[in-house]
């Protein structure tokens, strides 16, 4: 049985409905090659700081930014 494979577009909107649960109102979520730096995800809120990740290509970047969202949740969750 073939594994599913995840798009992009998936990935950003599971991200986007995380942090629209979470926080309320979200400007974006997107991700873009950076030419120093390599591929950079971010989301970015009306009212809050945005939350940038970094990885080596945009799949990276993503699993990244929602691990790191995650944390933030549960860490909130836990108080």
């Amino acid at each position: 049985m073939a594994e599913k494979i995840k798009t992009l577009e998936e990935r950003i909107d599971r991200i986007y409905d995380m942090a629209n649960k979470h926080y309320g109102e979200v400007r974006f979520v997107g991700i873009k090659r950076h030419h120093r730096i390599g591929w950079v995800a971010k989301i970015q809120f009306d009212e809050f700081e945005s939350l940038v990740s970094e990885g080596k290509d945009s799949e990276d970047a993503l699993k990244k930014l929602r691990r790191r969202l995650k944390k933030i949740i549960d860490r909130y969750n836990f108080v």
